[in-house]
């Protein structure tokens, strides 16, 4: 998993709502930042709706499943949802729920987006650990890095997993990054210290791969 993916997750709730406080997550205004619906050949990358919540807090409610995320640890209910509704209005973020086998099995992310220098961060999970090792995260990783290319005009997409994480790295690097370095001794976990493997994939290498797929 990239740890971006829940890399703007606050501890507490977002935009200072409360966490009693339950309002209507998405709507005209809030869904700006969502992704399109992107259709792949595995997957289906759509925006978050209504339901998607409270399958994330069980998600991450999986030790497995947050090992290699940033924040190792879920958020409440109506934190997850001021989270998701703080994310629906970001300027920076386009942020997809990803489907296969006809249910919701992870997420994917474009972050931190910068847009006079034109690069962001990139982040993507598979909550369901049963499927795990089909390849749907590098599919998905495919498509996010199509739109962030071709529909937002970035030059440079940035991203990183701790080093031990080789499904994640070779995701990554098959969907075109390389690796730019590593941050040693830079994530605690588990009690010790874990090094993190940065990457990055540029506009001229995503066009380069694009030129030699069938």
């Amino acid at each position: 998993m990239e740890r971006a993916a829940i890399a703007n997750r606050a501890g507490g709730t977002a935009n200072g709502a409360r966490p009693a406080e339950k309002t209507k997550l998405y709507s005209a205004h809030t869904a700006l930042m969502f992704g399109p619906v992107i259709a792949g050949t595995q997957v289906t990358l759509r925006p978050p709706d209504e339901s998607d919540p409270e399958r994330f807090v069980t998600w991450f409610s999986d030790t497995a499943v947050t090992r290699y995320l940033t924040r190792p640890f879920p958020l409440a209910i109506d934190e997850e949802r001021a989270w998701f509704k703080a994310t629906g209005e970001s300027k920076t973020i386009v942020y997809w729920v990803i489907e296969a086998e006809g249910r919701a099995i992870g997420a994917s992310g474009i972050h931190n987006i910068d847009w006079l220098n034109a690069h962001a961060t990139t982040g993507t999970v598979i909550g369901e650990r049963s499927l795990w090792g089909r390849g749907y995260g590098s599919e998905a990783m495919r498509l996010r890095t199509d739109y962030a290319f071709r529909e937002l005009n970035l030059h440079k997409l940035t991203s990183g997993a701790f080093m031990e994480n080789e499904p994640s790295k070779r995701a990554l690097q098959r969907t075109g990054y390389r690796e730019t370095g590593i941050e040693r001794q830079h994530l605690w976990r588990e009690g010790r210290w874990h090094d993190h493997w940065r990457c990055e994939i540029l506009r001229a290498d995503w066009e380069a791969l694009s030129r030699r797929a069938p």
